[in-house]
């Protein structure tokens, strides 16, 4: 991984519901621009909830050059694409993730290609899983994937989230880890010594890592 992933959840009260706590199964990723070209993912997460923000509008992980911050737990969701709350709405379906436009954004777009290679392994789900904000409500969004009228950038990104998913990035298979892992957990329990519990956890994490699970 060549980014740092963080959890850093916005609280129930934020204001203007913009984590409404209604639960949500995704069946879709919805890709978006920050339409901020000095903004960071930490800046974004910060705007979240910042008391000068009046808008509704939210997202569940924003990604730059150096990490992504998920701000609104997974099975939740949030008020990203604009079309409305029906139940079957983007809004509703679908994982919003926020591409910040500064610093390099190259990085930048190949760690949101990695972490959305990463996300639909996890799924068990295809390329055709993913979702432009303008799918939902014809907003030109993510923007910087828009060319004068063409979305090169957007089959350019699909193609290289595919070419993640066919690497042999992710060596171990996830239901192999989490059958290691029981054995790291009785060890951990089994001692009582701090630093080796430490290194128990830490290789546990590791076997999540190199199978595209998020740690614990």
């Amino acid at each position: 991984m060549t980014y740092t992933y963080k959890q850093n959840h916005i609280p129930k009260s934020t204001p203007n519901n913009r984590r409404p706590t209604l639960y949500m199964s995704a069946t879709t990723i919805t890709l978006h621009n920050t339409s901020n070209p000095s903004s960071t993912a930490i800046n974004e997460r910060t705007w979240l909830t910042s008391p000068s923000n009046n808008r509704q509008a939210s997202y569940h992980i924003v990604v730059d050059e150096k990490e992504a911050i998920e701000c609104i737990p997974l099975n939740e969701n949030a008020w990203h694409c604009g079309d409305g709350s029906g139940s079957k709405s983007g809004n509703r379906t679908s994982i919003g993730i926020e591409i910040c436009e500064s610093g390099n954004y190259a990085k930048t777009l190949d760690n949101a290609a990695e972490l959305v290679a990463k996300m639909l392994k996890e799924r068990g789900w295809g390329v055709e899983r993913l979702r432009r904000h303008w799918d939902w409500s014809r907003k030109i969004c993510p923007r910087l994937m828009y060319d004068d009228g063409k979305w090169t950038g957007w089959v350019e990104f699909k193609q290289m989230v595919s070419k993640k998913m066919e690497s042999d990035e992710f060596m171990l298979k996830a239901e192999d880890v989490n059958k290691i892992i029981p054995f790291l957990s009785a060890a951990y329990v089994a001692t009582e010594d701090k630093e080796a519990r430490k290194e128990f956890n830490r290789l546990a994490n590791e076997l999540r890592k190199a199978s595209g699970q998020k740690e614990q």
